[in-house]
């Protein structure tokens, strides 16, 4: 979730403060950390031209906005495993064997490659997979030269996460809007846990909220530490957050408690919506949610009648079943009540006026219509490609002056399953090569097992990284990839925000290692096309985004901790929304053309299999670590040294299992071996199971993988048909049946 420290106008064009060196020979930097996506504010000490310590910001704004990771970042990245000069694989795919060549080396042979593939196979035959939030860099260079070479089969983990939620949340009013928690009174929290060593910055807003007397609503099925601070927690049932929200709206619409004067004037499709939230009495919710019909209710009251209030992203909705359904009864809540675009509310920001945005940078204008046309999985769950994105071009032109707005860069984006799929052969056309950027490809997604089967089918694999991951160790050249210590950052809310955040380079990469907008460049002119990048540096890169501003990126970083305009209010008052109608819909025009049910709706998950007893709810993020990474860390290890899953003290009973023992468990697509943790917060019958577990000192190669095999919980998780969100195409990830077998510790081992 991109991080944001306030939209308030005590924030808006914030400037830098005096920095003091705290010791002679040590320097100080203002930088973004990118130890995971909230780009929090921190300041780096340097001594001897390298950085000895990470510390908070000396900012107010963004006082004790840091955690574990971003302060443990210097020994991070000053790891012995760390990828210094490019690698050549020179056994076959997964063997583990390779040889240093040089940049020049790798990437004549790399363009050589491709292009081959390009001349048999076509543009789209080429997919990259990236993670922008973490490579920090990118800032659409990739898409922009995959539009220009005509592929359009871009992926990302967004794809799973924020990226599209912003894509269903533009079909009811055409953005994304981002929460003001400064002034808000209510935060409703789905599933998110924020502490002190994640999401920090959204914690610390937790925090002054309850000081100044808000409210906070917690819906969790396990007690978390957000649950306890709550004003109300619902131990809802996993994988059921659309049926709560249709019990919200049966409150809020009967009691009258909606803003009459705001739907009558701005939204289309409200008595259609009446009608279907009245399928949805209290009895039924409460059966579907296992919540009671006054817990229900009480929390509908509380939402609605407290004032403006949100409900900021997190990553729980948009990772279910009924997942389009889910978010877009988020947008239709926000909209009933009266929040949106209002101060306190979710606030539609708009494009920053001064500086060029990423979607202008990634060029989809460039991509033919025919191209377009073949992004794999846009004919059966379109919501994110381009085919679920077109009708909104013409309305983004008119409220917002342009036609693309990839917001959390999770718009105009294939489908990952679909991509996977046609690397191993079994899609509408074959995919033969993949680039891997700052994106654990093989452990990032659903059904790592076909991941695996299309990688091994692949004629050309290219990883940037830091470290051999399990993606890595499948490649055919790993290349060196910086870090945020190592380069300057214009941050840019990933599309999102009107708000622009500088990062200084604090000290010079290792080795041979570059960033992504230098790989980008260097590839441009291997494919012949060096004038799509034509900037020799990020900094001049940066300077061209600024030019409207009048300042150089230098200047800019010196000058400004926060760029952004004095935030206004209701525009949609002279503009209408960004929608085909102009107006919020309740009932989506957009999905309707797109032959699916305009409306939400509650789709039920299949029939219970007596052969996996329990529920699985996979893809928990640890406070040590982000994603994939920080595995390597020796401090991060100490502290969390092996994968835990969490189960309650009933569970443990009933499944023969004790703290600390080792079990196997097991869903349809896969197994994996994981500790045992029991826990008072969690409900009878429902497992927690950490993401991305590997272990790098482990054994490497196909097979193997460092553990991966043995570990990640994307072995796990299905993606067939009954496990997809049927508009998205979405994998269900909260909620997957799974049974737990206890066994040796040899075996675990």
């Amino acid at each position: 979730m991109p991080g944001s420290p306030s939209i308030s106008p005590s924030a808006a064009g914030s400037r830098s403060i005096p920095r003091t060196n705290l010791r002679p020979g040590v320097t100080t930097h203002k930088t973004l950390c990118a130890s995971c996506d909230i780009a929090c504010s921190v300041v780096t000490e340097v001594k001897k031209g390298r950085v000895t310590r990470v510390r908070s910001s000396d900012n107010p704004l963004f006082k004790d906005n840091i955690c574990i990771k971003g302060i443990v970042a210097p020994k991070n990245f000053a790891n012995p495993k760390r990828v210094l000069y490019p690698q050549k694989r020179v056994g076959e795919r997964g063997s583990g064997k390779w040889e240093r060549v040089s940049w020049e080396e790798a990437l004549s042979d790399i363009g050589q490659r491709l292009q081959k593939i390009i001349d048999e196979h076509g543009p789209e035959a080429w997919a990259v997979a990236t993670s922008q939030w973490n490579t920090a860099t990118d800032h659409g260079l990739g898409r922009r030269l995959m539009n220009h070479v005509g592929s359009p089969n871009w992926i990302s983990g967004v794809a799973l996460c924020a990226g599209n939620t912003a894509a269903v949340n533009r079909l009811t009013y055409g953005w994304y809007p981002w929460p003001d928690f400064d002034n808000t009174n209510c935060v409703v929290l789905f599933g998110h846990n924020p502490h002190r060593n994640s999401w920090v910055p959204i914690y610390n807003q937790i925090q002054r909220l309850k000081a100044r007397g808000g409210k906070l609503i917690v819906l969790d099925p396990r007690r978390s530490e957000c649950a306890e601070l709550a004003d109300l927690w619902l131990p809802l049932k996993v994988g059921s957050d659309a049926a709560m929200m249709f019990g919200w709206l049966k409150v809020i619409f009967d009691e009258e408690l909606y803003d009459k004067d705001f739907v009558a004037k701005w939204t289309i499709g409200f008595d259609e919506l009446r009608r279907r939230v009245d399928e949805f009495p209290l009895s039924r919710v409460a059966e579907l949610t296992g919540c009671t019909p006054e817990q229900i209710a009480k929390a509908a009251r509380m939402y609605a009648q407290m004032g403006p209030s949100v409900i900021p992203w997190t990553p729980i909705t948009d990772m279910q079943r009924n997942s389009t359904s889910a978010i877009r009864l988020q947008t239709i809540l926000r909209s009933v009540c009266g929040y949106v675009d209002v101060p306190g509310g979710e606030a539609m920001m708009g494009f920053n006026p001064d500086i060029i945005p990423e979607s202008d940078i990634e060029m989809h204008e460039v991509l033919s219509e025919e191209q377009k046309a073949k992004q794999l999985g846009s004919k059966d769950h379109p919501v994110f490609t381009y085919r679920g994105q077109a009708a909104l071009r013409a309305p983004l032109k008119r409220v917002w002056g342009r036609e693309y707005a990839n917001q959390i860069t999770g718009c105009y984006m294939a489908n990952p399953s679909a991509v996977f799929r046609a690397m191993a052969g079994e899609g509408e056309y074959p995919v033969k090569a993949l680039f891997s950027l700052g994106n654990n490809t093989a452990m990032g997604f659903a059904n790592m097992p076909q991941i695996l089967k299309g990688m091994m089918n692949q004629d050309l694999i290219v990883v940037h990284e830091h470290v051999m991951t399990p993606t890595a160790q499948l490649a055919d050249y790993v290349l060196p990839g910086d870090s945020w210590l190592e380069r300057p950052w214009l941050w840019d809310g990933f599309g999102w925000l009107s708000i622009y955040r500088p990062s200084e380079k604090s000290m010079e990469p290792p080795g041979e290692c570059k960033s992504t907008f230098e790989f980008w460049r260097l590839m441009a002119a291997q494919l012949g096309k060096p004038e799509v990048v034509p900037w020799s540096s990020i900094e001049e890169f940066y300077d061209w985004r600024l030019e409207k501003l009048g300042v150089s990126f230098d200047t800019f970083s010196k000058v400004y901790e926060v760029h952004a305009e004095t935030p206004k209010f209701r525009k949609y008052e002279q503009t209408g929304f960004a929608t085909p109608s102009g107006k919020v819909e309740l009932k989506s025009s957009i999905l309707e053309d797109l032959g699916f049910d305009p409306l939400p709706y509650w789709r039920d998950a299949p029939a219970a299999e007596a052969e996996y007893p329990l529920t699985l709810f996979t893809g928990v993020r640890e406070g040590e670590y982000f994603q994939t990474g920080g595995r390597h860390v020796p401090e991060m290890r100490a502290r969390k040294p092996e994968p835990v899953m969490f189960v309650s003290p009933g569970t443990a009973a009933e499944s023969g299992i004790e703290e600390g023992d080792w079990v196997q468990i097991t869903t349809m697509t896969g197994q994996i071996r994981i500790m045992v943790g029991i826990r008072d917060a969690m409900p009878d019958g429902l497992i927690r199971v950490p993401h991305g577990w590997w272990k790098p000192e482990m054994e490497q190669g196909f097979g193997k993988l460092s553990g991966a095999m043995l570990y990640a919980d994307a072995l796990l998780c299905p993606d067939h048909d009954d496990y997809l969100d049927t508009e998205q195409g979405i994998p269900h990830l909260k909620g997957v049946p799974c049974r737990i077998q206890k066994i040796a510790g040899e075996e675990a081992a």
